[in-house]
């Protein structure tokens, strides 16, 4: 059985074209899987143009194939900037797509692992698309719903198919719902603590301004890197990456549905809720354009989900409650908005305060992405 399994590395345009179509035909059938944009897809694999991610990274696809037929596919990456902050040898994968067959996915894993090896690597983890400031995780609880905008997906058998590769667990992502109804429970003690911090430090808590725009996401990415130096994992985007992500960001931010904090005028605090834009592009394929985006801004106003990808506080303010300052602003806007349901997504297992300040709040955990790591 194991002579008519096959993995090449990904070298030609047929080959990619192979990579991509495998995940749509995996989740033909799959009621919850959102089409990707492909276009972003491509940039994030190394298909297409050349993504500021991989100005400080390498990487290599593999196809699998089983009697001649494409089953499985996977990208190793070496991600030279996680490494140099890290002080490790690390590899990665990510983008995993496979059929329900140990074998194949074995062959595919170890294949990678191979290329890591070569490539100077003693360890590895994943997946990641393709580090942990995109997405993320092994989805392994919570299959009766789909994903939220730039949450991963995958069958349930994954991750019988990734342990059974030699990965282990190392670190568990958590994805939040609340419901608007919620906020008629909210625990006094969270509230006090907002007004505490604003009078404290007279916060002034605004939504990003149209005018500045570009300056204002520039600073709450920034405070997104600054924020998150010392979370499991992380690596700062790069200031190609920053230029990017802003650019990429601009057209689907609602401005009424982000908040910064400031203390006398300068941001320590920002806050940034997503619309649930799998809403509307479970409809459009995977492609805006010709008339994709137009068909995305005008049914924006039909989402309904939003998700509070990140709530960051520079360091020297995090123990202070500023991070519910930031959020607090943002409520009333997203009820006016229509907003009926939330997901804090996604929180680190090992971030014991924001899981339990969300907890504490009445948010149900919903989802459960993991990260593996296997020695080399």
């Amino acid at each position: 059985m194991s002579q008519m399994i096959q993995c090449h590395r990904v070298e030609s345009r047929s080959d990619q074209r192979a990579f991509l179509r495998l995940e749509k035909e995996l989740y033909r059938d799959d009621p919850h899987w959102v089409t990707p944009l492909w276009g972003e897809r491509k940039q994030l694999c190394a298909f297409a143009g050349k993504h500021p991610f991989y100005n400080n990274a390498e990487c290599q696809a593999f196809l699998a194939t089983k009697d001649g037929k494409v089953c499985g596919r996977v990208l190793a990456i070496v991600n030279h900037a996680h490494n140099r902050y890290h002080n490790e040898k690390r590899g990665f994968f990510g983008f995993f797509e496979c059929v329900d067959d140990e074998a194949v996915a074995k062959t595919l894993l170890d294949e990678a692992c191979r290329w890591l090896t070569e490539k100077g690597m003693t360890d590895v983890r994943g997946p990641v698309n393709p580090s942990l400031n995109y997405e993320c995780g092994l989805l392994v609880d919570g299959f009766d719903s789909p994903p939220t905008f730039l949450i991963s997906y995958n069958h349930p058998y994954y991750e019988k198919l990734v342990t059974a590769a030699g990965f282990e667990k190392t670190q568990d992502l958590f994805c939040y719902d609340a419901s608007i109804d919620d906020l008629d429970d909210l625990d006094p003690k969270l509230q006090f603590v907002i007004d505490e911090a604003t009078k404290r430090f007279k916060v002034n808590c605004r939504p990003i301004s149209r005018k500045t725009f570009d300056a204002d996401v520039k600073a709450f990415l920034k405070i997104y890197n600054q924020s998150l130096q010392r979370t499991w994992g992380y690596v700062p985007m790069s200031d190609d990456e920053l230029v990017h992500q802003a650019g990429q960001l601009k057209l689907l931010i609602v401005p009424e549905l982000t908040s910064i904090a400031e203390i006398d005028g300068e941001p320590v605090g920002a806050g940034f809720g997503l619309l649930d834009y799998n809403q509307v592009l479970k409809k459009m394929n995977g492609h805006l354009l010709p008339f994709g985006w137009l068909k995305l801004m005008l049914g924006k106003r039909k989402i309904t989900r939003l998700r509070l990808v990140s709530t960051n506080v520079l360091p020297e303010y995090q123990k202070w409650g500023l991070g519910l300052v930031t959020l607090a602003r943002i409520l009333p806007d997203a009820i006016r908005f229509g907003i009926q349901t939330g997901e804090f997504s996604w929180v680190l297992e090992s971030n014991s305060l924001s899981r339990g300040t969300i907890e504490r709040g009445g948010a149900r955990r919903a989802k459960t992405q993991r990260i593996y790591d296997r020695k080399l």
